[in-house]
């Protein structure tokens, strides 16, 4: 993919290094001209602009990337980009970061923002992921919530527990996508027996992650 990253700090730079590294296209565009620098990722095309003002994007030929980061410190000039990306350019996949969490709500499709990223909410779902039995923990949301990425991890008591995939009645708009058992990453053939402990990632919507719970949990059995 071709991958435009707006805003070369230290966040910018970091996501530009792994795209680079798993062989995508990447353009930085920055603002300031003391963090331009070439030197410091090896490989990514670098623009000096504002990235608020649709010139620049039109110079740096936008239109082209497939995908369009809005990585800067500020929320309103990510939301400026994520706007002008979505309407003047027509990205496809436009992902934004929230530097702040109180302005979270802003970060909707009417900005034009298809994923937005809050560091203090990944790391609390994290945390959560990584402490929690039996709760529905969500991980990122997509199309604000039009689809989410959750996970269960089974508790030994659950029913579930040796039954193949198949037997598990999943809810309307729900999919299993991985099952994480140890070291491992299972694909969820619909032979293969659950085991407690495993962590089940899931698509689903916002509103069946409830309707999950009590269907991999009956009875509050996690």
């Amino acid at each position: 993919m071709r991958v435009a990253i707006v805003g070369a700090g230290a966040v910018g730079r970091s996501i530009a290094t792994e795209l680079l590294g798993n062989g995508h296209s990447v353009m930085l565009i920055e603002k300031n001209g003391s963090r331009v620098k070439p030197r410091s990722v090896p490989g990514a095309e670098w623009v000096q602009a504002d990235a608020c003002e649709v010139t620049s994007l039109e110079e740096a030929q936008l239109a082209t990337c497939d995908v369009v980061i809005a990585a800067t410190g500020d929320d309103k000039a990510n939301l400026v980009v994520s706007l002008l990306a979505k309407t003047e350019f027509a990205v496809n996949r436009v992902v934004a970061r929230v530097k702040d969490p109180r302005n979270e709500w802003l970060y909707t499709e009417a900005w034009g923002v298809d994923v937005a990223v809050s560091t203090p909410r990944v790391l609390a779902a994290l945390v959560e992921e990584a402490v929690t039995v039996g709760d529905v923990v969500r991980l990122m949301s997509f199309r604000k919530g039009a689809a989410n990425l959750v996970e269960i991890t089974l508790a030994e008591d659950t029913p579930w527990v040796g039954r193949p995939v198949r037997d598990v009645p999943l809810p309307r708009e729900t999919v299993l996508t991985t099952i994480l058992r140890g070291e491992r990453v299972i694909s969820p053939d619909p032979d293969e027996p659950l085991e407690a402990g495993d962590e089940l990632l899931f698509v689903t919507h916002g509103d069946i992650e409830e309707q999950l719970q009590k269907i991999m949990c009956p009875d509050g059995s996690c």
